[in-house]
């Protein structure tokens, strides 16, 4: 199967802002004639009905969830439990509790197995399948590294590189046991985290609340990333590409009836030293350091954890990898990914469903300065391949 590649920018329409990246509610004309529906296609809604939104602040992001063409009597009491679910999800999940499954399983690194729920099995077998295919490009166990950097602006912090290395030592998926339905960590001092596939699950339990309910049109957003299921009156949801540079200008978007959409992107949790270095908060896990690979990685899986996972693993792994890995995945994953030059790369199966508003260049390149005002990647402190596994 032949790649393509072109130059472009996603970031993520009809939905609100998210702590992990510039998105913002947006809604854009369709530029393009009406074509063919492919088959089969969702029942339509009437093109004009009403759209309920409910919004909530949990896992230190602020969720909206939204449903088309269903009354606010029938549809606002299940957006409220679809949020519902999301917060007890949190209860299970969240690696900064110590009464969750999460936070009992990393309390116990180094000890005996812990009996967790199915969720969380869910989730740490889901982590561990994306580990192997990644070779750790994304690695359920990142949270050893917990508190080694800050990116709270005006508490920046760069750690020192004998922490970096100490904490390297910790991170290892096949440190990860799973049997029945216990987890253990393999060596004291490991600790798993869920920022990086939690979301997505929870993203995968509203929506299931929301079919039960009988909505079949939604559309769900948190943390950067968004998910639908049927149609916004007369057509698909549109998902918005925003420049990794400019973020306020949406090079493009993504039609889609269902799916999960993930952005991961080197603009958010990110600042410049004094020396004009940029660091941000995705760490490629052979050094240490932020991934300088990519700007910006969309993508679209047919589950929420696992468009969260993978969107993470690609930008870690840069263009030419990442497209291997999505190639081979188990699930069918497609994805535009923004190199460290502005060149845009994309997976054939998007299609006509990939709408292009700006023009590239003759090397398939976006228009700006991939330097953004001068940052560049900090040299790496950490010896060659420590940390690699």
């Amino acid at each position: 199967m032949k790649w393509q590649s072109a130059a472009l920018a996603v970031a993520l329409l009809g939905c609100g802002r998210g702590s992990d990246d510039r998105l913002q509610p947006v809604e854009l004309a369709d530029p393009t004639p009406a074509r063919p529906e492919p088959a089969p296609e969702p029942a339509r809604p009437p093109a004009e009905g009403p759209l309920v939104r409910r919004e909530r602040s949990i896992m230190s992001t602020l969720f909206q969830v939204s449903s088309f063409g269903v009354e606010e009597e029938r549809a606002g009491p299940l957006l409220e439990q679809a949020l519902d679910e999301i917060a007890r999800l949190e209860d299970v999940l969240s690696e900064w509790r110590p009464t969750t499954d999460v936070g009992r399983i990393n309390a116990a690194a180094g000890g005996a197995p812990v009996t967790v729920g199915p969720d969380t099995l869910a989730v740490v077998e889901a982590g561990l399948e994306v580990s192997r295919r990644s070779g750790g490009a994304f690695d359920l166990s990142w949270a050893a590294l917990r508190g080694l950097y800050t990116f709270q602006p005006g508490e920046e912090r760069i750690p020192p590189i004998a922490d970096v290395r100490a904490r390297l030592a910790l991170v290892d998926w096949r440190q990860i046991h799973v049997a029945g339905d216990t987890v253990r960590l393999g060596r004291a001092g490991m600790a798993i985290g869920t920022g990086g596939i939690g979301k997505g699950y929870a993203l995968d339990r509203a929506g299931a609340i929301l079919r039960e309910g009988g909505i079949e049109s939604y559309m769900l957003f948190g943390g950067g990333q968004v998910q639908v299921h049927g149609l916004r009156g007369d057509r698909p949801w549109r998902v918005g590409i925003q420049h990794p540079r400019d973020p306020a200008t949406y090079i493009g978007f993504i039609e889609a009836t269902h799916g999960s959409i993930s952005t991961s992107g080197d603009y958010e949790h990110a600042f410049v030293d004094e020396e004009g270095n940029h660091w941000h908060h995705i760490i490629d896990l052979t050094t240490g350091l932020p991934a300088n690979r990519t700007m910006q990685v969309t993508l679209l899986a047919e589950r929420g954890m696992y468009a969260d996972a993978y969107s993470t693993a690609a930008f870690v792994l840069g263009a030419e990898r990442a497209l291997e890995m999505i190639r081979d995945a188990p699930t069918p994953l497609e994805a535009v990914i923004i190199d460290r030059d502005l060149r845009v790369h994309t997976t054939p199966g998007l299609g006509d469903r990939l709408v292009m508003r700006v023009a590239l260049d003759e090397r398939g390149r976006l228009p700006g300065d991939p330097a953004f005002g001068g940052w560049r990647q900090p040299a790496s402190p950490v010896a060659e391949g420590a940390g690699a596994h």
